[in-house]
């Protein structure tokens, strides 16, 4: 993996973080996920035109993926409704990677040579290191149930990306499409006057968030077309760092020695992934 590639990784880590954030801090954590859907959506419709059409071969790719980031979406109001952001995230983001690495080799023909390997270890072991200790089961539950769903939509749109001849396009048409998808279901549950007002009220936040959400995956998208899925799925997860750090600052939350520990554990592996 490149230096500039993984400089971009870990800005998408930072994005990524950063909107985790602002849903985690919402009054309404459903309704803050339909804002975010909906304006990283508005963003990506406006811009997907002036884009090449993704190859024919991505599209299967492309409506897989949005019906996997549904239960995305579900998952993650559900592990923050019961539970903070520096233990849900890391169990969310820490993993998926170890799924992805397994399938990736398995499925995928990515075998990684050894120091790969342990920096991949070393990551994990760091990320799932944040989240020991007890918590509310539930949160527990939705955390595990969307670290599987992030392993299934990172392994399609990996192979959608790959397919399309043109992985911003690919992320624009999959985020406009998700952002009706799951804005119509909301809508569907909890009533469209519901989710007007609650969008009107909160447009500048969930708007951010949806601009950060967007910019966060189409950079990894793209990043996948340039380096081993694996490699990148792992990179991504150092966002864990930063979510500690935002929840540290901005939501209360206490950054242990236990967790100082699992953050040398992060930044030892990625050494080994740049070795």
């Amino acid at each position: 993996m490149s230096l500039p590639v993984t400089l971009a990784v870990l800005g998408a880590a930072l994005l990524h973080a950063s909107w985790n954030a602002l849903v985690k801090a919402s009054p309404d954590k459903e309704l803050d996920t339909v804002g975010l859907a909906a304006s990283a959506g508005i963003v990506a419709l406006l811009l997907a035109p002036f884009l090449a059409i993704p190859a024919r071969a991505s599209w299967p790719w492309l409506a897989g993926s949005g019906v996997v980031h549904i239960l995305y979406f579900i998952f993650l109001a559900g592990a923050y409704r019961w539970g903070e952001l520096s233990y849900t995230y890391p169990i969310m983001r820490g993993g998926g990677p170890m799924i992805v690495a397994l399938v990736g080799a398995f499925a995928l023909g990515e075998v990684l040579p050894w120091k790969e390997t342990l920096g991949i270890v070393l990551i994990c072991a760091g990320i799932l290191a944040f989240a020991s200790g007890r918590h509310d089961r539930r949160a527990t539950l939705f955390a595990v149930a969307n670290a599987m769903v992030i392993a299934a939509y990172t392994l399609i749109d990996a192979e959608g990306a790959r397919s399309s001849n043109a992985p911003v396009s690919y992320t624009f048409w999959f985020f406009a499409a998700n952002g009706v998808a799951i804005t119509a279901m909301v809508a569907a549950r909890r009533g469209a006057a519901t989710v007007a007002t609650y969008l009107r009220k909160h447009w500048l936040r969930t708007g951010i968030g949806g601009v950060c959400s967007l910019a966060a995956y189409g950079i990894a998208l793209w990043a996948m077309t340039r380096a081993p899925v694996a490699l990148v799925a792992v990179l991504r997860e150092t966002a864990v760092i930063f979510g500690a750090i935002l929840g540290a600052v901005f939501l209360n939350e206490k950054m242990t020695r236990r967790r100082l520990a699992a953050t040398g554990a992060v930044m030892a592996g990625l050494v080994a992934l740049r070795l």
